[in-house]
């Protein structure tokens, strides 16, 4: 059985960082192109950042280029992301997500998307 775990959310207040990390079981890591959506109260699901199975290819949302990163250790089944600057736009509940589809490298669509963690929420005061 797949699992998708994330970690790393809390409250911090604006202009602060945090790191996400995403810990996978039950597939092979690296077979899978990474996600990260978020979803704010009210709001769309975004796709954040994404990158290929190793680590070679990267996309961020307009919104969050510059400021996060994501990465992965496929040793280590682990995704991550570098969220800087943090600002009170930023709050939302944060998703790991896989998919064995091709990597286009371009704006993330949820739909086809193979496997979702449950989430990590994250709030940024003011």
């Amino acid at each position: 059985q797949v699992h998708l775990v994330e970690s790393g959310g809390g409250l911090v207040q604006a202009g602060g960082s945090l790191r996400l990390s995403c810990t996978a079981s039950g597939l092979i890591f690296d077979d899978y192109a990474m996600y990260w959506f978020r979803q704010a109260p009210g709001k769309e699901r975004e796709g954040v950042s994404s990158i290929n199975w190793n680590g070679g290819s990267t996309y961020y949302a307009d919104s969050v280029k510059g400021r996060f990163t994501i990465s992965r250790d496929n040793a280590k089944n682990t995704l991550y992301l570098q969220m800087n600057s943090l600002k009170p736009e930023d709050t939302a509940m944060y998703y790991c997500v896989g998919s064995r589809a091709y990597y286009h490298g371009g704006h993330p669509d949820s739909n086809g998307m193979d496997y979702w963690g449950k989430g990590t929420l994250v709030t940024i005061s003011p």
